[in-house]
């Protein structure tokens, strides 16, 4: 049996009639007339009762009608989302992001992807920090990741999405926080709250990166998975921390933000993908995340290496 038998079939049970059937699907009546004796055959039964002046379902007919019409049915929508999910409407993407620092970048992103392609499915990570996002990544086991460069792995591409300056979070009660900018070397002695060292966390590397650059190393006395955790370990007093200007949607009783002395320090947020990734479905996020989340003015990324 073939689909083809099935289609003559409910073209003449609808139809009642073979010239005009034939007609519908733009064929001679010999040949359908044939094909429908070969599903007759095929199945053993009487599907039609014919003479020179009508045609009528058999019993056996009426009983296979149904099926027949949902067999056709099941294998157009079959089509039509192989279709759409090769145009990239339909699928499943797995987006790599962390905490906080999302919390402005990431609902733009979701939501616009839902507006675009209500079929489109954005499988989400959390607490995959910007080194882990990257790795994961590269290695195929994500399909997009929100990063911070520099983010330089062999075959990933990336493009900025945000940029975000660097600040000092103290207790309100702190000795440094009436000043309206903090010199960094004056927490040399401080003890700092900050992200684990073996989570993947930029911040934390900025963190280290910039006391290093003012002479000292940062003492860590407590370490925490998340901005929010961290922020609200610095209101209670057990330390100070740097942390970014997308983090100042926190709000904690006693804690306050102050920027740092000096040049800013800028560290870019990206989107970062394979560029072997074959699916659709990313091409298609990626096209709506170039509307909602546009690179900044003058914030191109530097190259990704090979």
């Amino acid at each position: 049996m073939e689909l083809r038998h099935l289609t003559s079939f409910l073209a003449v049970a609808e139809e009642l009639h073979f010239g005009r059937a034939a007609k519908r699907l733009q064929m001679a009546q010999p040949p359908l007339s044939q094909q429908i004796r070969q599903l007759e055959r095929e199945l053993g039964v009487q599907l039609f009762e014919r003479n020179t002046r009508s045609v009528r379902l058999t019993s056996a007919g009426q009983s296979f009608l149904k099926p027949a019409r949902t067999v056709l049915d099941d294998l157009d929508i079959a089509v039509r989302v192989a279709r759409a999910a090769g145009a990239g409407e339909y699928g499943r993407v797995t987006v790599g992001f962390a905490g906080a620092s999302s919390h402005h970048t990431l609902p733009l992103l979701t939501r616009a992807v839902r507006a675009a392609h209500p079929g489109l499915e954005l499988v989400m990570k959390g607490q995959t920090y910007a080194n882990v996002a990257l790795a994961r990544v590269a290695d195929g086991s994500l399909d997009l990741g929100f990063v911070r460069l520099p983010a330089a792995r062999p075959g990933v591409e990336t493009r900025v999405i945000d940029e975000e300056e660097l600040l000092c979070a103290l207790p309100q009660d702190h000795p440094l926080a009436g000043r309206e900018r903090i010199p960094v070397a004056d927490l040399a002695a401080e003890p700092f709250v900050t992200f684990p060292a073996n989570a993947g966390s930029t911040l934390r590397d900025a963190t280290v990166r910039t006391c290093e650059d003012a002479g000292f190393h940062p003492r860590v006395v407590q370490e925490a998975p998340d901005s929010y955790t961290i922020l609200a370990l610095v209101a209670a007093g057990v330390g100070v921390t740097l942390t970014l200007s997308s983090c100042l949607h926190i709000q904690q009783t006693g804690l306050v933000h102050r920027p740092l002395d000096g040049p800013p320090v800028r560290l870019q947020a990206a989107l970062a993908w394979r560029r072997d990734n074959p699916s659709a479905a990313l091409r298609s996020v990626l096209r709506v995340a170039r509307e909602a989340l546009p690179t900044p003015a003058g914030a191109a990324a530097p190259p990704t290496g090979d």
